[in-house]
């Protein structure tokens, strides 16, 4: 097995282990899950490199690849909506893991006509969004346990303390919300473009394809 495709399946075994850390409120393992989720990223990014500039491509890499984000990517939009100091819906992280899975289903109708779907650069760019958004909202949690830990207080006491406090309780209250919500639409909006330009796929199954 080449690097890139060994690196995916690092990125899949840290999954649990992000978990563990990211569900324990406490400072410290907070600022581990963070670590972890970056360096599963950072092997995002590389495993891709590594197989385009050695020219070690296979169909493996091509499928689970985007596999490994979508497990990764699930696993902590999962365990967010599962906080209480955080205000993520789960209507959208619902929105987003069926659209990320249903995809996944097309990928593995495609396999089984002997055609791979590797992930194009809006489905990259949505990955990426995904993430820059989870990784703000692990700073999101990281603070509030700082805060809690060695100031006593949280986000919610910060809202009515005036000034400057004040817009940090709002940034730390809301912006979960409002970077989750923007994560869903930029989700949903890809996966709809990604349907159609492969329609192909599953147009003579749906009887949608020619006579």
């Amino acid at each position: 097995m080449n690097l890139p495709n060994k690196l995916t399946l690092l990125r899949l075994a840290l999954v649990p282990v992000f978990l563990v850390f990211t569900v324990q409120d406490n400072v410290w393992t907070r600022i581990f899950a963070l670590v972890i989720f970056i360096a599963a990223g950072v092997t995002d990014i590389y495993d891709g490199h590594l197989a385009r500039k050695y020219g070690v491509i296979t169909d493996f890499g091509k499928f689970m690849d985007p596999l490994a984000d979508k497990f990764l990517i699930s696993a902590a939009l999962i365990s967010f909506v599962g906080m209480r100091e955080l205000y993520v819906p789960a209507w959208m992280v619902i929105l987003i893991i069926g659209r990320e899975f249903l995809i996944t289903g097309l990928r593995v109708l495609a396999a089984s006509k002997g055609e791979v779907i590797a992930a194009d650069r809006a489905g990259k760019f949505k990955t990426s969004s995904q993430i820059t958004a989870i990784i703000a909202i692990l700073l999101v949690l990281c603070a509030n346990s700082v805060l809690g830990h060695f100031f006593g207080t949280s986000p919610e006491d910060l809202l009515y303390s005036g000034g400057w406090a004040s817009a940090a309780g709002y940034a730390l209250v809301w912006s979960p919300y409002w970077l989750v919500f923007a994560t869903t639409i930029l989700t949903l909006v890809s996966g709809i473009s990604y349907l159609y330009r492969h329609r192909s796929v599953f147009a003579d199954d749906v009887g949608l394809g020619g006579s």
